[in-house]
């Protein structure tokens, strides 16, 4: 079974979803370990409930990224994750740890990319009065939210709208859409094609 490496630094809630998609069976990998760099984030706490390994690396407890990163990866590595997830993990991560998990890093992105990339996307969206928002999950790379681009899902923004209320719906599809990339990956139906992603049919379907 494969594994994932997830990192955090809120609350954890796409965490949540994806621990609830591994329990119920709807998605087959295991959550090798969570780590946070910051001590006080939830998604620690629930990890712990689950009976998931949690670390937690502060980066201020390091003089600069890359060595902070690389104790990420020393850690990554020592559980043996094949994928790692970033789940609201606040820190731009360097060309080091990039280039380390090459086409192994996937990211969520409150936006529907390439609009909008960056922190505040939500705020973004909102602000500049479209029509529409959502959200993306992508591979990184070097860039801001320019990897290529796996799931996304649209959300109206209504007239009624609030940056508040905008964000929750965005959430639910968050939500929704995470585990479903990962099941997708989990199974080995993610082929990366220059920018784009294709994705591949059930085993079933193609003949194996």
């Amino acid at each position: 079974m494969k594994k994932i490496g997830v990192l955090i630094s809120g609350g954890g809630s796409n965490l949540q979803s994806i621990i609830d998609s591994v329990e119920s069976g709807s998605l087959r990998l295991e959550i090798a370990v969570v780590i946070s760099n910051n001590e006080g984030a939830f998604g620690i706490t629930r990890a712990e409930n689950h009976g998931i390994p949690a670390e937690v690396i502060k980066h201020s407890d390091y003089p600069d990224r890359e060595k902070f990163e690389a104790q990420l990866i020393k850690t990554l590595d020592g559980y043996g994750v094949d994928l790692v997830v970033l789940a609201g993990f606040m820190r731009v991560l360097t060309p080091l740890f990039v280039k380390h998990y090459h086409n192994r890093i996937i990211n969520i992105h409150p936006a529907i990319l390439p609009l909008f990339p960056g922190t505040h996307a939500q705020k973004q969206a909102f602000d500049y009065g479209g029509r529409f928002s959502g959200c993306s999950t992508h591979f990184v790379d070097e860039g801001t939210d320019t990897g290529p681009i796996i799931l996304q899902a649209i959300v109206p923004i209504l007239p009624e709208d609030t940056e508040d209320t905008l964000s929750s719906r965005i959430l639910k599809e968050e939500h929704r859409i995470y585990p479903e990339t990962l099941r997708l990956w989990s199974e080995g139906r993610l082929r990366i094609e220059g920018r784009k992603v294709r994705i591949l049919p059930p085993d079933d379907e193609s003949g194996g």
